[in-house]
This record gives structure tokens, C-alpha cells and sequence, in this order.
């Protein structure tokens, strides 16, 4: 148990560093801004790209991985649609919650596998972000928009949003990209491969500082009751079921493990701004996003110990 919090350590500490970076103006609330965009446009891809294309995949580790993976989205999802129709949650607020119990921050969970098992279970967590980043916006946006404008709202026009959107993620686009180059067994690119390492090598650390950055505290100003509901499908339900499920697929122990860090991980800064783009509740988003991050540092490691024993 010491040794998986002297490994994950580093992570929340950058975390904590990115935030007081940006509380102090170090180097510029601009710098941060931008900062956001070389991640999500250029370093991010990059390392994804090289990961899923260098990976050694068989049926049988995806077949697995999938059955894992969005099992325990399913069950995030399920778990918040029904907790707010017992609670009679308005739609913005409902929104929330799903995406507070329903997305992962695939930054720490990169980071926390490659921590944990080096290049292999980065490369590992890659796979499993190349199974959710898809289903998790279709989904996700897909809800979002019946509840805050109705179950009749969207239809073509909606599909062709989420379409569009989904064409021109760079994440999605570099994951299948590099999923493409794996299976077409060209191997690895001379230049394009070397680039894109560097690059990849760089985006874990600086994308940790931005998470913290992003981290809104002065603007949680939202009741507790549906903070904790989504803390319980984040942190509860989403990873026990990854927890039953890998064990029932006989995962081996270092893919079990990964595959219960998006359970484990706090959901995705990015949800505060699609709440406020998608009329969801922008306050309560902040206080899931901020609550859930401080609340990982216990429940990261705890995930991580249990999965290790089961697994072996």
C-alpha cells in the first residue's frame, strides 16, 4: 500500500502545483489558457497516436477490455439516470450528476498507469481510452440534451452534432489513426513515429499541471446532495463494477488494474465547460470536479491495493 502511494504521489502533486501555479498568475492566467490547447490538440494526440499504434492488440484482449470497460460506464450512466429520477432532480442539475459519475479524467489515469507499470500499462490505458472516448460522447451528449430540452429534442440534427464533433476530436481521431497504422502492419514510421514520441513524452506532466489549474474552487457553490450522488457513481459504482467484471473476465493483473483506474480517477475538468455550453449546472459541475479530485487521492490508491490483491 506504501509503495502504490509513494507511486501515484507524484501525480496529485503536480496536480496541486498546476493549481498554485495558476492561483499565483505563474506565468499568466493566458499562459494556461493556451496551454490547454497545446495539450488537447497537439501533445495528447501525439502520445495516444504512438501508444495505440506501437500496442500489441489480439481479439481477445479487446473482446476482454470492452466487456470491462463499458460495463462499468454503463453502470456510472445507469446509476445516475436512476438516482435522479428517485430525487427528482431538474434536468441541469441531472445533467451534472451523469456527468460526474458517467466521465473519467483520462489524464490520471494515464498518468497513474504509467506510473504503476511503465510503457505497458500506458500503453494498456490507451487501449481503454480508445474503447470509452467514443461511447462516453455519444452517451453522455446524447442525455444531456434530452434532459435539459426534452426526450424529443435533437433527433437528426443531434446525431449530426455529435457526428461532427466526434470527426474532428483530436483525440479520437489520433486513436484511430493509430489504431489503423497498428493493423495495418507497417510498423513504426520513420520521423512520424520519432516526432510523435517526443511529443507524447512531454504531455503527461504538463497536462497534470493544467488539471489542477482548471480546478475552480471559488465557484463551488452547489448543494451537497447531488455532489454525493455523483461522487457514489464515480467513486462507488464505477469501479466496483470494473472490479467484478475484471475478475470475472480473468484479466491479467497489471490490464485489471488499469482498467479500474478510470473507475478510480475523478471525472473529466472538461465537464464544467460542456455543462455551461449545454445549459447544465455550471456551479454544481465545478464543485463535483474540484470535490472528486481532492477525494481521489484517498480512493486512487485504495482502487489500486484492492485490485492488486484480487488480481494477484
Amino acid at each position: 500500500m506504501v509503495a502504490i502511494l509513494l507511486s501515484i504521489a507524484p501525480i496529485f502533486l503536480l496536480i496541486v502545483l498546476g493549481h498554485g501555479l495558476r492561483r499565483g498568475g505563474i506565468p499568466s492566467v493566458e499562459f494556461w489558457n493556451l496551454n490547454d490547447k497545446l495539450v488537447y490538440w497537439v501533445l495528447f494526440p501525439s502520445l495516444l497516436f504512438f501508444k495505440t499504434s506501437t500496442i500489441t492488440l489480439s481479439g481477445d484482449l479487446i473482446e476482454g477490455y470492452a466487456v470491462v470497460i463499458l460495463g462499468g460506464f454503463a453502470a456510472a450512466v445507469g446509476f445516475a439516470l436512476l438516482s435522479s429520477a428517485v430525487f427528482r432532480l431538474p434536468g441541469p442539475t441531472a445533467t451534472s450528476v451523469l456527468q460526474g459519475a458517467a466521465r473519467h479524467n483520462t489524464f490520471i489515469a494515464l498518468a497513474a498507469a504509467e506510473r504503476l507499470f511503465g510503457a505497458e500499462g500506458l500503453a494498456m490505458a490507451a487501449l481503454a481510452t480508445a474503447l470509452l472516448i467514443p461511447v462516453t460522447n455519444i452517451v453522455v451528449v446524447s442525455l444531456m440534451v434530452a434532459m435539459t430540452r426534452g426526450p424529443a429534442a435533437g433527433g437528426i440534427g443531434l446525431a449530426r452534432a455529435i457526428a461532427r464533433d466526434l470527426a474532428r476530436n483530436p483525440l479520437l481521431v489520433s486513436v484511430f489513426a493509430g489504431i489503423a497504422v497498428n493493423l495495418s502492419g507497417v510498423g513504426t514510421i520513420p520521423v512520424l513515429h520519432d516526432v510523435a514520441e517526443i511529443l507524447g513524452q512531454a504531455a503527461l506532466p504538463v497536462v497534470l499541471l493544467c488539471v489542477g489549474a482548471n480546478i475552480r474552487v471559488r465557484e463551488m457553490t452547489a448543494s451537497v446532495g447531488p455532489a454525493l450522488l455523483s461522487i457514489a457513481g464515480k467513486m462507488v459504482v464505477f469501479p466496483a463494477v470494473l472490479v467484478a467484471l475484471a475478475l470475472w473476465m480473468e484479466l491479467s493483473p497489471m490490464a485489471a488494474v488499469v482498467a479500474g483506474l478510470f473507475g478510480a480517477v475523478p471525472t473529466a475538468a472538461s465537464g464544467y465547460t460542456l455543462a455551461r455550453a449545454m445549459g447544465g449546472d455550471a456551479p454544481l459541475m465545478a464543485t463535483i470536479i474540484t470535490v472528486q479530485t481532492a477525494v481521489a487521492f484517498v480512493t486512487l490508491p485504495l482502487t489500486v491495493w484492492l485490485l492488486s490483491s484480487l488480481a494477484g
